[in-house]
């Protein structure tokens, strides 16, 4: 992080000296020509345009691949300054609520106390979202607008980043950094999981469909084998206090009535596990519905995003890329 402060420091000073707005400009050393020879440096120089603007984030995508995602986003919270979003389709105001069952009544603003907080300088690029301990409330967005409400052939991507080391920071008993459903975690649920008992402990993909599709004779959940299970498992996820690690899960072909739904986890930027195809049928009362975040959780967050569509593994590869 130290090296990135001194890049952002740097371009800070540029950027109230001017120098290189006349070379963007093409009035220096031979206008356009030298414009042209510069082309490498003008990702870092869009990084100053940006740092100086106060969105460290929503800089200039260098590669083809991050510009397609963009175009298919429907929420950002970056957590630089403040943990409301700077991009919603619905209400973008942080939420706490009293529990984290159905239903699920909430209120604007992160709970008191501050042991939820913006953490100023220790995200990816600029701030974060600090879990100073476990805690009990609810915290998260309300889905409507936010998050791909299930429908026919529904699809849609999740992506952020995380600073923890689980089997140090992380309490005893599952953490789930991510949950959203209307109803429980393990009924038509999106969840991104630390397991309570292994060691290390594993990070797991959870999406399980309506309950009574995927678990028709209601069989008790801790007597089924880990393969009958809506998972996908990562043993040893690598994460660490000291560096940030990117996360993301896409899902596609839901509400089709047929094994085709499909779901994929990636790891800084690689595929780490899939689930599917199986029936995944969700169904949603999208009011109820909360975009649950950080659940017995311990650490940091930053950079959340939700896509309205499956994004390709080069996409979701050029999101970790660009964060680098």
């Amino acid at each position: 992080m130290a090296s990135t402060a001194v890049g952002v420091g740097l371009a800070q000073e540029r950027l109230t000296r001017g120098s290189w707005l006349r070379i963007l400009h093409g009035r220096r050393d031979g206008g356009w020509g030298r414009l042209e020879r510069m082309k490498p440096r003008l990702a870092w120089l869009g990084l100053a345009v940006v740092v100086g603007s106060g969105c460290v984030k929503n800089f200039w995508p260098g590669n083809p691949a991050a510009r397609s995602a963009n175009d298919a986003l429907i929420f950002h919270a970056p957590f630089d300054g403040t943990a409301d979003a700077r991009k919603a389709a619905g209400d973008g105001r942080i939420h706490h609520g009293d529990g984290w069952e159905s239903p699920r009544k909430t209120r604007p603003g992160l709970p008191p106390g501050n042991v939820v907080r913006i953490d100023p300088g220790a995200g990816v690029r600029g701030d974060a979202l600090r879990f100073d301990k476990k805690i009990t409330q609810l915290v998260g967005f309300r889905v409507p607008g936010n998050f791909p409400v299930p429908a026919r052939d529904g699809q849609g991507t999740v992506s952020f980043w995380l600073r923890v080391t689980p089997d140090e920071d992380i309490e005893p008993g599952y953490s789930d950094v991510i949950q959203v459903t209307s109803k429980a975690w393990d009924d038509a649920a999106f969840f991104v999981e630390f397991t309570k008992d292994e060691k290390p402990r594993e990070m797991r993909l959870g999406i399980y469909a309506d309950k009574r599709v995927w678990n028709p004779d209601g069989r008790d959940w801790n007597k089924m084998s880990l393969a009958e299970k809506p998972l996908a498992r990562v043993e040893r996820p690598g994460f660490r206090r000291d560096k940030w690690s990117h996360v993301a899960f896409t899902w596609e072909h839901f509400n089709t009535g047929r094994a085709d739904g499909m779901a994929r986890l990636y790891v800084d930027g690689k595929e780490a596990g899939t689930i599917g195809p199986r029936v995944q049928t969700f169904t949603w009362d999208a009011d109820n519905a909360v975009m649950m975040l950080g659940l017995a959780y311990t650490g940091w967050m930053d950079d959340l995003r939700v896509y309205n569509r499956a994004l390709t593994a080069r996409e979701v590869g050029a999101l970790h890329a660009e964060m680098q």
